[in-house]
């Protein structure tokens, strides 16, 4: 049940709920508790074609492994018997700076390609980990998130009939081809051995026939022609006016529905699945009504056409950032002893959405929950929203007051104070000037997705559980464009201010924002405050008149630089999101564990084991069990019964038993490991090689490193 805090300030609430355009909550309440979607009866679901040749599971042509997504590798060699003698084989060092990387590496016939962290691509001896050659990319002007070469992962195309193989990626606007043997641009791809990407990629795609197909990164979805680059086909993850769905979305914006989370494709059938992310704004909705299709969709296209075959949409206008963060997965489960091919993919909500590939029917039944109505002037939400039972959840989205840290009685009492300031409850919607919880940026799944074991249909997936922040307000509280100059007042706030309160006003910790501070105080009561301080903050008497006047100006928006032209993206409204909720020491503010890796049956949709994924050394010294931290790594799992993975603060990489959870071994990286590892046989070994560069959204030191790991000869020799 949701829960709206006592502390909200009434006269607030009240102005909210007398103007028109806000849902009317009495009429939601009337509607039923639950809908359901039924499950597809089990002798309609379509049977399996026997899936890829299996010695494609013991290749690594593509990132993910395989076209479907599944990071499964059939190699056996490294055992739960024996994964406790691994050891290190190589490290390779770029040398060309120090970055992070996203990529899951590919091997084809012994050579290992991937990015680095200085813009290039590489191919290394994958028994040694030395360079065979580097192939720099050039860097636009001004560097966005598609600019990293292949951010998300790169894939080999063998050629055909006289044309020469390929290694094919993005970077910024561009779809490389590379020959692997040498690294030179393929001069008969496009031109000069490049074609136009149109929305830019990061996502690794997938090779149908002779052709690629790529999510773009900021919308669409494309196919082109392997051998000559030209563009085949485009579908509007937007529908353009006069296509199907273009209605579901009414008002001038039209944001958002970016399928940066990736995509697998069925080769035998020639059908493509699109993970497609939430509408922008971000916690925003009111220029933007309507379901907005195809946003939080997994979307079957026609690999030869680009023609949608069907949709599956689990969040309806989406105000909570509640993505489809990662690529689906292929699988092949049990229904009534039938063996039946099906596609799952990952919510930010912490569901796993399970359909039939050929029919988009739900395996299990979707039950959806009526959910609560927006007080914010203009906002229409969906009635109902994703209650799953089965697949169990990974994860919730919904916010309760016993999910507060209680590592101690001072976290829990500094946690406390900030939620007590906060709406939080089950898809609870943002109200104006109050800060909300949330958990879908750090709540769940991550952009590293699952990890499949083909034979059993188990899904392994690592996951955070972290409380999230944002705050709704109105559009003449943004801040300044910044290339234009600080007002006297704003410098005042920063060196005076920031420190507390942040350097964007958004409130530090238990220090409250100070954004719409002028709808709550008037220039009398800041005046006061700022002469005798109060509820912890200090006095500031010797502040001169002047620039006591100017901080007023700057604090109650008088006199400011105008914002960014790009800044508006709605009439009314901007939000500051993406604060996350710590204790006094940095800690996160939720109860551990923080992170996990867990197990999923798709047989049976229920949970095998959790496992605590990552250490505080700190926290284990005072006592504490282990308490997972924040990843950003993803699983690979193997048929020698083993789940790999690294993403943790603590900069490890490990090995856990597949049917139990036990880790069973671990080693420390030389920076830490954000991508999914790869497993690839060369020279008779079994490797496993993951991009150890640390940085990212953790924030560790950065590096440029990959890390391979293998048995001693004397331990493959006993095999």
């Amino acid at each position: 049940m949701a829960r709206r805090n006592p502390l909200i300030p009434s006269l607030l609430l009240a102005s909210v709920a007398v103007l028109q355009g806000a849902d009317d909550p009495t009429a939601r309440a009337a509607l039923p508790l639950y809908q359901v979607i039924p499950a597809a009866p089990a002798s309609a679901l379509t049977p399996t074609d026997g899936g890829p040749d299996p010695a494609k599971f013991r290749t690594w042509t593509a990132s993910h492994g395989d076209p479907g997504a599944r990071r499964y590798s059939a190699l056996r060699q490294i055992n739960r018997e024996n994964v406790h003698r691994l050891q290190p084989a190589w490290i390779y060092r770029s040398g060309d700076g120090a970055r992070n990387v996203q990529a899951n590496p590919i091997v084809v016939d012994g050579v290992l390609y991937g990015p680095t962290a200085g813009r290039a691509i590489v191919a290394l001896d994958a028994a040694t980990g030395s360079e065979r050659w580097r192939y720099q990319v050039e860097a636009p002007a001004q560097l966005g998130l598609e600019d990293a070469p292949a951010r998300r992962g790169l894939v080999y195309w063998p050629g055909r009939d006289g044309i020469p193989p390929r290694l094919v990626f993005a970077s910024g606007r561009w779809l490389y081809a590379l020959d692997p043997a040498t690294g030179e641009p393929l001069a008969s791809f496009g031109e000069g051995g490049r074609v136009p990407l149109p929305t830019g990629g990061t996502a690794v795609g997938t090779i149908f026939a002779d052709t690629y197909i790529v999510p773009g990164l900021w919308g669409d979805v494309f196919s082109f022609d392997l051998v000559t680059g030209r563009q085949l086909w485009r579908f509007h993850t937007i529908p353009r006016d006069g296509e199907f769905g273009a209605d579901t979305w009414r008002g001038p914006v039209r944001d958002g529905a970016h399928p940066w989370g990736g995509m697998a494709l069925d080769e035998h059938r020639g059908i493509a699945y699109i993970a497609v992310g939430a509408a922008r704004p971000d916690f925003i909705g009111v220029d933007r009504l309507g379901d907005n299709l195809f946003s939080n969709c997994l979307v079957a296209l026609d690999a030869r056409t680009g023609s949608r075959l069907w949709h599956f949409q689990h969040v309806r206008h989406d105000i909570w950032d509640l993505d489809n963060p990662a690529p689906p997965n292929l699988v092949t489960v049990e229904r009534e002893g039938r063996r039946v091919d099906a596609v799952a993919c990952l919510t930010k909500e912490g569901g796993t959405l399970l359909l039939d590939r050929v029919t988009g029917e739900p395996l299990f039944p979707f039950r959806l929950r009526r959910a609560p109505a927006s007080t914010l002037p203009g906002e229409q939400t969906a009635p109902y929203q994703p209650f799953p039972e089965l697949p169990e959840p990974l994860s919730s989205p919904e916010v309760r007051l016993e999910d507060i840290t209680d590592r101690s009685p001072e976290a829990h009492a500094f946690v406390l104070r900030q939620v007590e300031r906060s709406t939080y409850g089950w898809f609870e919607p943002p109200r104006l000037g109050v800060p909300m919880l949330y958990r879908s940026s750090r709540g769940g799944p991550e952009w590293t997705g699952a990890a499949v074991d083909v034979p059993t249909g188990r899904l392994y997936v690592s996951t955070n559980h972290l409380l999230g922040q944002a705050t709704v307000h109105l559009s003449d509280e943004q801040d300044r464009d910044p290339a234009l100059p600080p007002s006297s007042g704003e410098t005042v706030f920063q060196q005076l201010c920031a420190a507390c309160h942040g350097d964007k006003r958004q409130g530090l910790g238990m220090v409250p924002s100070l954004v719409g501070l002028r709808h709550r105080r008037n220039d009398a009561s800041v005046t006061e405050l700022l002469r005798l301080g109060g509820n912890g903050m200090p006095a500031f008497p010797l502040l001169e008149p002047a620039e006591r006047a100017a901080l007023l100006d700057f604090l109650m928006r008088r006199n400011q630089p105008p914002p960014a032209p790009t800044a508006r993206r709605t009439t009314r409204y901007f939000a500051v999101g993406y604060k996350f909720v710590t204790d006094h020491e940095g800690y996160p503010g939720s109860k551990p564990p923080w992170g996990q890796l867990q197990c999923l049956d798709l047989n049976t949709g229920r949970i095998l084991w959790r496992k605590p994924l990552g250490v505080y050394p700190e926290l284990l010294a005072q006592g504490l069990p282990p308490t997972g931290t924040q990843n950003f790594g993803g699983p690979t799992v193997t048929a020698g019964g083993l789940v790999f993975v690294a993403g943790t603060r603590d900069e490890m990489i490990r090995a856990f038993d597949a049917d139990t959870g036990e880790e069973l071994w671990s080693a420390q990286l030389p920076f830490g490991g954000y991508a999914p590892p790869t497993v690839y046989e060369a020279g008779g070994r079994q490797f496993v090689v993951i991009a150890a560069t640390g940085g990212g959204k953790m924030n560790t030191k950065e590096g440029d490193s990959y890390a391979a790991f293998a048995l001693p000869v004397d331990a493959i020799g006993n095999q």
